[in-house]
């Protein structure tokens, strides 16, 4: 019996040390007491925790997870349907700009045929009438 917690004493500084240090002393160390087999690569100090959580509190915490998670959603959704709104809007403004572009095209090509042929050398070889005389029915 005292050797047997002779041998837990030692495990546990030789554990402290390779926690410390990095450095293992092998599988026999750590497996003596315990009656465990270890195998190569494997943690040789497990933490048990003495607390742990109810039902209610897991119940508690994925509540408030999928909050979260649903009002990061919510302004991601949020933002993109206000990009929509301000992409509709500056569509609708550039469709009036091209037909008030439209408009002044015509405008100007009314105006510059009108003044084209007021100022064309046929125009000018016109002569006014003298006298006008109108019939009636």
């Amino acid at each position: 019996m005292a050797s047997k917690t002779k041998i837990k004493e030692i495990s546990r500084h030789m554990s402290r040390y390779s926690a410390i240090s990095g450095s293992t002393f092998g599988p026999s160390v750590s497996a003596i007491g315990s009656g465990r087999s270890m195998r190569r690569n494997q943690n040789t100090v497990r933490f048990n925790s003495s607390r742990s959580l109810g039902p209610i509190a897991h119940t508690v915490l994925i509540s408030l997870l999928l909050a979260v998670l649903g009002l990061i959603y919510l302004t991601q959704i949020t933002k993109t349907s206000t990009y929509g709104y301000e992409i509709n809007s500056l569509e609708t403004k550039r469709t009036e700009l091209l037909a008030e572009k439209q408009d002044l095209e015509v405008e100007n090509a009314r105006l510059q045929a009108l003044e084209r042929v007021q100022n064309s050398d046929v125009a000018k070889a016109l002569s006014n009438p003298s006298a006008t005389s109108y019939t009636q029915n």
